[in-house]
């Protein structure tokens, strides 16, 4: 096991046991890296889904320009540019990602209606925003879950939200929790190394 996935491991154990046991700890889970302001302010999509019952909101400064930060947002995907996160977990569960190191300038036409794939012949997300430099949202087929990335100038640089809206269907309210104690942790394991993954390519490239 590399070491990259060793400390995935750990890091998702340690939050999972502390969202289960502490409400500041789940709070931390839900909003790594955002502030209050991020964290409870509106952002574009959120009326895509807006009655979810787990709402994510993880951030990161970037120091790039939001034009920098882009390229590599519309080049996501299962067998396009991978997810930036640990493509080894991703792949225990036959989801083809490959995180790209470069711009991909094939990869840079994504518009609304188009599809964004979570794996090989398996289910994807539809892109409803695309506003070019801001704002890039997406739902899936079944509407269940609306994850959006919103690009925010900041004095050198831009600050990249990423906000997850989630409501699984037909779901008792134990299963709700059940769900949030393991997605909360889970996907701050996954998002964080993908938010850190896009801050360091753009940072390179943008010198």
């Amino acid at each position: 096991m590399s070491a990259g996935m060793r400390t995935a491991l750990l890091l998702g154990v340690a939050a999972l046991a502390a969202a289960a046991l502490s409400p500041p700890a789940r709070r931390w889970c839900l909003t790594w890296g955002a502030t209050a302001d991020e964290a409870t302010g509106p952002v574009p999509g959120d009326d895509l889904l807006p009655d979810a019952a787990l709402v994510s909101t993880r951030a990161v400064t970037i120091g790039a320009a939001p034009g920098a930060v882009w390229p590599w947002l519309v080049q996501m995907g299962s067998g396009r540019g991978g997810a930036y996160t640990y493509d080894g977990i991703e792949n225990l569960f036959g989801l083809d990602m490959h995180s790209a190191d470069t711009i991909l300038p094939h990869l840079q036409d994504l518009k609304a209606g188009d599809l964004l794939p979570l794996g090989p012949g398996g289910p994807g997300m539809r892109v409803e925003i695309c506003r070019p430099g801001r704002t890039l949202a997406f739902r899936s087929d079944d509407g269940a879950w609306v994850w959006i990335f919103d690009l925010r100038a900041d004095p050198g640089g831009t600050r990249l939200v990423s906000r997850n809206r989630i409501d699984p269907p037909g779901a008792s309210r134990l299963r709700r929790l059940l769900y949030d104690a393991v997605m909360s942790p889970g996907s701050l394991v996954m998002e964080r190394r993908m938010l850190l993954g896009i801050k360091s390519r753009a940072e390179r490239v943008a010198g």
